[in-house]
């Protein structure tokens, strides 16, 4: 959250009515050029701190024990979508250090000012999602560790549930959640400090686990020799592209709003190399890291079911447990004090990974969007309350169970028009110019809504209904053709509405000069 100090730098820069205007508060204001202070190191520790957590490390997982992919096919698709993704999400960074915006204030100059609501509520709804099932997560680790102090813990409450959740589960899930709000109401600020010594505490974390069941196991374990079972590339590829859409969508969310962080970087030259050098590598290597923990624990951890241990906070309740995990005559640690010293440091690290990654990708974004709904009397701070109350009224328990592939492909077909619009609009339309304090007048040249873009919108989500439809098993078949614009939903999506857009706005802005030539 911006001080009231900062708000007054940022108006001293701006024409005088702005600080009147119902669209100017100090949250959505521009980060004066002295106040972006975020350099190389920042931006890589954001992505770092972004990609070290357990929807990362479960990616390669799911690709593995439900496409049948093997490691290195399963690696090479988490980096080809990674760097695709990394496109857009530096185009879209750009306007954010040029001009010190949020994104809901730039996506007023592809939108107009009240349109931009439309694609900022829908980021904060997959936000909203995103938070809870990362706090689904995080409440497990607390539940785990809890049970190893006291194994009595999985049976408070006698079996009762709280909307299909166990009790004692629910406790431990809004005690996390709790903790997520306490360093929501610490500000923006507080962020930029959690993230810089987060992004290597969790890498080495995850490190020490690693090293710690590949001794354990003797070897990295049987998956790594495993042979493709594929018979020809064509096989290969049909898994292949909607993983890689996947993947897409998996960092789609921040390719829009990543403004909200460029705001504050010092230069072009800072946040694109920070992010450059933060994002592919941590993907790929945190992912190979997650295939050889669950290699060789599955060389560790017998009469399991596979798919339990992809998920390292499970991994962590069997090394922790008194009781012996599947098939094992005793527990993996011998030592009550050293479970629940081990059990302590691992919840520690599940939680730093839950709450960076909450905090940077789903509270940042839908807070300021939220804001951008009534900027003078919605705050940051309130705004991310508003996320956090979303997102376990969601029920994250349950959402856990759609499939991964299904969320993401679903989400980046709303997600990708959104990012084909923008990036139209201020890379080619407007050459990378923008006027500021247009943004903030509400019956400026930016008013209301752009119609051009809510029907370019429209127009990029439409193939892709057919294939959602599908997906959904509302429709039993669509036929192969709109299958497989569905499987490229984002790339559909982003490519359709921003070519409407462009011949939208084209033909609109001649017809806008010919009437105030009359």
């Amino acid at each position: 959250m911006q001080d009231p100090q900062l708000a007054a730098e940022a108006l001293a820069l701006l024409p005088p009515d702005v600080a009147t205007s119902p669209l100017f508060s100090a949250d959505l204001a521009p980060v004066p050029p002295l106040r972006r202070t975020w350099n190389t190191y920042a931006f890589a520790a954001l992505w770092i701190s972004m990609c070290h957590c357990i929807p990362t490390y479960t990616l390669a997982g799911d690709m593995i024990a439900k496409s049948h992919m093997t490691w290195w096919q399963a690696l090479l698709t988490i980096g080809v979508g990674t760097v695709i993704v990394l496109g857009p999400i530096l185009l879209n960074a750009h306007p954010g250090t040029k001009y010190g915006l949020p994104f809901p204030v730039l996506a007023r100059a592809s939108f107009g000012a009240v349109g931009a609501n439309v694609p900022a509520m829908l980021r904060a709804l997959v936000a909203c999602g995103w938070f809870g099932i990362n706090t689904y997560f995080g409440g497990e680790g607390v539940s785990a560790v809890i049970t190893t102090i006291w194994p009595g813990w999985e049976t408070l409450g006698g079996g009762a549930a709280i909307l299909g959740y166990p009790l004692p589960h629910f406790i431990a899930f809004m005690i996390f959640w709790g903790l997520n709000v306490w360093i929501i109401f610490r500000g923006m600020d507080a962020v930029r400090i959690f993230e810089n010594w987060a992004a290597p505490l969790v890498l080495v974390m995850a490190a020490v686990l690693l090293a710690w069941m590949v001794a354990k196991a003797g070897g990295f374990g049987a998956m790594l020799s495993q042979p493709s079972q594929f018979a020809t590339t064509s096989d290969f590829l049909l898994v292949f592209f909607p993983w890689v859409t996947g993947v897409v969508g998996f960092w789609s969310t921040l390719a829009l709003n990543i403004p909200d962080f460029t705001r504050f970087g010092r230069g072009q030259r800072e946040q694109q190399l920070g992010q450059t050098l933060g994002l592919p590598a941590t993907m790929i290597l945190f992912s190979a890291m997650a295939v050889v923990i669950t290699s060789s624990s599955q060389a560790v951890i017998h009469g399991v079911p596979p798919e339990k241990l992809w998920d390292p906070v499970q991994i962590l309740a069997y090394i922790t447990s008194p009781t012996p995990p599947g098939t094992l005559t005793e527990p993996l640690l011998a030592s009550t004090a050293t479970r629940v010293i081990v059990a302590l440091v691992s919840v520690f690290g599940v939680g730093v990974a839950s709450i960076s990654v909450n905090i940077a990708a789903n509270v940042v974004s839908p807070a300021n969007d939220i804001a951008n709904l009534a900027p003078r009397k919605i705050s940051f701070k309130l705004g991310g309350l508003i996320t956090a109350i979303a997102g376990a009224v969601m029920l994250p328990w349950k959402l856990v169970g759609v499939g991964v592939i299904d969320w993401l492909i679903a989400y980046s077909a709303l997600l990708g028009p959104i990012a084909g619009i923008m990036i139209v609009d201020y890379w080619v339309l407007r050459r990378g110019e923008l006027d500021v304090a247009e943004l903030y007048r509400p019956a400026g040249k930016h008013a209301g809504v752009n119609p051009v873009a809510l029907l370019a919108m429209g127009a990029g989500v439409l193939p892709n209904i057919p294939g959602f439809l599908e997906a959904v098993k509302l429709v039993d078949s669509v036929g192969a053709f709109w299958h497989w614009v569905y499987v490229f939903a984002w790339f559909v999506g982003f490519l359709v509405a921003g070519a409407v857009y462009f011949v939208g706005m084209r033909s609109k802005i001649p017809a806008a000069a010919a009437r105030a030539a009359q």
